[in-house]
C-alpha cells in the first residue's frame, strides 16, 4: 500500500507549470519565491556566480544581479582571494558582498588591494576586520591612504588610528583636506597639543562629523562664555571629551540657569563642571530632580560638598543608584547610615556594585570592622584595595606580631595617609628594627587579617 501511494507521488504532475521559465521555492514549498524568467542571461551569469561564489541565497542573489552585472569572474575570482588571504571567512565574505556588491568589480591595484593592505598594517584581519567592514564596507573603496596620512601627519600613532577605524570607519570615506582637517586645526587653535587631540579623538571621532561651523565653533563659544577667562577651554575639553558632540548653546545654558535659580554660586557651578562636565550636560529634567534630591538629604547649595553630591549622583541613572544603596544595606548599613557616609564623602557612591562588596567584605572579614565603624570613615572607600589598604595592613600585621605597635593604633588614620607620609612615617621608621617591613609592604609577605579590629 505505502509503495503503491508513493509511486503515484513520484509520477503526479507540477501543479506549477513550466513552459514561461523556472521557478525557484522557499524550503516552504507553498508557492514559488522568484521567477527567472525575466532575468538576461548576463543576470543568470551573475545569480550562479553569486550562489556558489559567495554564498548567496537565490533570493539574494536575484535581487543583488538587478543592480551588478559580472560579465568575467577573473576580478571577482580575485577580490574573493584577497578577502580569504586577509582571514575572512565564507559567512564575512557574504555579508559583505550583500551589503555592498559591487566590491567584486572594485578596482584592485588602486584602491581595494591597497586598502586591505593598509587595515592589515594597522591590526585588521579575520574577525576583527569583518567587524570593522561590517559597520561601513565602502571604506574599502575609499582614499584610505590619505586620510590614515593625514591623522599621522598631526602626531596620532597607529593605536590612535586603529580605535578611530573601529569605532567609526566611514571616517576614511571623508575628504581629509576639506572635513577632516580643519577640526583638527581648529581644536589646536585652541590650545590642545598634538598628543591630547589624538587622545580626544580616539576616543571620541564622533566629533569629527559635527559641523565645524554650525556645531563645533558655536559650543567651544558657549563653553568659553560660560568657563570666563580664569579657565581654558582647552583644559574643560581635556576633561570630557564627549562634550564637543553635545550642542552646548542648547544645553549647557538652560541647565546653568537651573543651578542659579536653585542659589548655586556661579564659582560652584563650574567647579561641578570641571569636576563632572556630565553633569550639566543633562536633560535638564533630571538636572533639576538630582539638585532636589540632594537638597533633601541636607546638603547646602554653597557648599563643595553639594557640588561632590550633585556630581557623583549625575554619574549614574536612578536604578544604579538604587542598586547601590541596596548593596550597602545587604552588607549590614542601615539606611540612614548609608546616607550619613554620603554626606560625609559623597564620592563613596561612585564605586561599582562589584567594588562596593569587594571592598566592604574585605574590611569586615579581615579587619573586623563593623558595617557602623566603616559609615564613620566613608574615605576609606575611596581607596584601592590592592595598591594601598593590602600593601600597609601587610605592613601593620607584621609590626603588630612583633609587638612595634598596639592595636589602638588610628587605623583609618594610617590608610589615608599620603604615600610620602606613610612611607616617613612608617616604612623608614621601622625598617632598620624589621627589615621584612619592606617585603611586607611589597606584597611578598601575604597578609592574613587581623583577630581583632584597630582603632576607628
Amino acid at each position: 500500500m505505502l509503495r503503491l501511494v508513493c509511486t503515484k507521488q513520484k509520477h503526479r504532475a507540477s501543479p506549477f507549470p513550466f513552459s514561461h521559465g523556472y521557478f525557484l521555492f522557499s524550503t516552504s514549498i507553498r508557492k514559488p519565491i522568484k521567477v527567472l524568467s525575466n532575468l538576461t542571461d548576463q543576470q543568470s551569469f551573475t545569480v550562479s556566480y553569486l550562489q556558489k561564489s559567495c554564498g548567496l541565497s537565490s533570493e539574494s542573489a536575484i535581487s543583488l544581479a538587478k543592480k551588478l552585472q559580472i560579465e568575467a569572474t577573473h576580478n571577482p575570482d580575485s577580490v574573493l582571494s584577497l578577502f580569504k588571504t586577509h582571514g575572512l571567512t565564507q559567512s564575512h565574505i557574504k555579508n559583505l558582498i550583500t551589503k555592498r556588491p559591487g566590491l567584486l568589480l572594485a578596482d584592485l591595484d588602486t584602491k581595494l588591494g591597497p586598502n586591505m593592505k593598509l587595515f592589515e598594517s594597522l591590526g585588521f584581519s579575520g574577525a576583527s576586520l569583518a567587524k570593522m567592514l561590517s559597520k561601513h564596507p565602502r571604506v574599502l573603496e575609499s582614499d584610505a591612504q590619505t586620510v590614515f596620512e593625514l591623522f599621522r601627519s598631526h602626531g596620532f600613532s597607529e593605536k590612535d588610528i586603529k580605535n578611530l577605524t573601529m569605532r567609526l570607519p566611514k571616517l576614511f570615506i571623508y575628504d581629509a583636506k576639506k572635513t577632516i582637517k580643519p577640526k583638527i586645526e581648529f581644536l589646536k587653535s585652541l590650545g590642545l597639543s598634538e598628543l591630547h587631540i589624538a587622545k580626544i579623538l580616539s576616543n571620541e571621532p564622533y566629533v569629527l562629523t559635527r559641523s565645524l561651523e554650525k556645531h563645533i565653533i558655536p559650543s567651544v563659544q558657549a563653553l568659553m562664555r560660560f568657563l570666563g577667562r580664569d579657565v581654558s577651554a582647552s583644559k574643560a575639553i581635556k576633561g570630557c571629551h564627549r562634550m564637543l558632540e553635545f550642542n552646548l548653546e542648547k544645553v549647557l545654558d538652560p541647565n546653568v540657569s537651573i543651578f542659579r535659580s536653585h542659589g548655586v554660586p556661579e564659582s560652584l557651578i563650574v567647579k561641578m563642571f570641571l569636576i563632572n562636565p556630565r553633569t550639566l550636560l543633562l536633560r535638564g529634567s533630571r538636572v533639576s530632580e538630582i539638585i532636589g534630591d540632594v537638597k533633601e538629604l541636607g546638603f547646602d547649595p554653597n557648599e563643595v560638598l553639594f557640588a561632590l553630591a550633585v556630581c557623583t549622583m549625575a554619574r549614574m541613572s536612578k536604578a544604579l543608584w538604587e542598586q547601590k544603596l541596596e548593596t550597602y544595606r545587604s552588607l549590614g548599613l542601615s539606611k540612614d547610615e548609608i546616607y550619613s557616609a554620603f554626606r560625609k564623602q559623597p564620592m563613596c557612591m561612585i564605586n561599582s556594585v562589584k567594588k562596593i562588596h569587594k571592598l566592604m567584605s574585605f574590611f569586615m572579614n579581615k579587619l573586623n570592622m563593623k558595617p557602623s565603624m566603616i559609615s564613620k570613615n566613608p574615605d576609606l572607600l575611596l581607596l584601592s584595595l590592592e595598591k594601598r589598604i593590602i600593601p600597609r595592613c601587610s605592613v601593620l600585621q607584621l609590626l603588630l606580631s612583633q609587638g612595634f605597635i598596639k592595636e589602638d593604633v588610628n587605623f583609618p588614620y594610617v590608610l589615608k595617609m599620603t604615600d610620602k607620609f606613610f612611607r616617613q612615617r612608617i616604612l623608614s621608621k621601622y625598617e632598620a628594627a624589621v627589615p621584612d617591613i619592606v617585603k611586607a609592604y611589597e606584597g611578598e609577605i601575604e597578609f592574613q587579617g587581623f583577630s581583632s579590629s584597630f582603632n576607628v
